[in-house]
């Protein structure tokens, strides 16, 4: 497929080289795009350009912005060139604050999550939650002892949502739907959950696992 990545960090560049390497093919959406000058040297496939380019460009979407711009961000590709397509949306609604105790302070509340706000705004666009709950370092085929680790997804679109099965398949994950866009209420604080251990045992290779009773 043809890939639009909207961001430049960590998360952005990871789940980039992941679709890399499952043979398909990437732009990176940018508002400098000579951030990404190493990044697409070293990267057959991938492109860099901007927002808006990235969107016209990628069959799918991915948004992986700090959870602060991400209507931003959704702006700048503009709502026409995501309209109908499948967005994964990989962000977190945290805030400009210091976690306390190991928490991180979210400027979303309990009622409501970012993904509403964004599928709010946009609602032509087909949102599904993804990659929010684990480390960069660990989105593409990670490997535990335990067996593949539970990717908890949710979104108000089947098909979208059966896209980003495919795509958790290629990655090495175990999907879990949740459901609708209301469920990211709950699975956005998974980031909580999941930087607790880092923040207060620098551990950060963990995932989690959801299971069944046979």
């Amino acid at each position: 497929m043809k890939v639009g990545i909207l961001g430049s960090g960590d998360v952005a560049k990871s789940l980039a080289g992941g679709f890399l390497k499952h043979g398909h093919q990437v732009t990176l959406g940018t508002r400098d795009a000579a951030k990404l000058k190493d990044f697409v040297a070293q990267h057959k496939g991938a492109q860099a350009g901007s927002f808006a380019d990235a969107a016209k460009f990628g069959e799918i979407v991915v948004l992986a912005v700090k959870g602060a711009v991400a209507l931003d961000a959704l702006k700048a590709a503009g709502a026409a060139n995501l309209a109908g397509k499948t967005v994964i949306d990989a962000t977190n609604p945290i805030a400009d604050a210091p976690p306390a105790n190991g928490v991180l302070q979210f400027f979303t509340g309990l009622d409501q999550s970012l993904m509403e706000r964004i599928q709010a705004a946009f609602p032509d666009v087909h949102f599904v939650k993804a990659f929010n709950s684990v480390g960069n370092a660990m989105m593409i085929n990670p490997q535990y002892k335990g067996g593949k680790p539970t990717m908890f997804i949710c979104g108000n679109d089947d098909r979208a949502k059966a896209m980003v099965h495919g795509i958790l398949d290629q990655f090495g994950w175990e999907t879990a739907d949740m459901g609708k866009a209301e469920a990211a209420r709950a699975i956005e604080p998974l980031c909580m959950l999941w930087c607790i251990p880092g923040f207060i045992r620098n551990e950060w290779t963990h995932a989690f696992k959801l299971l069944h009773r046979e």
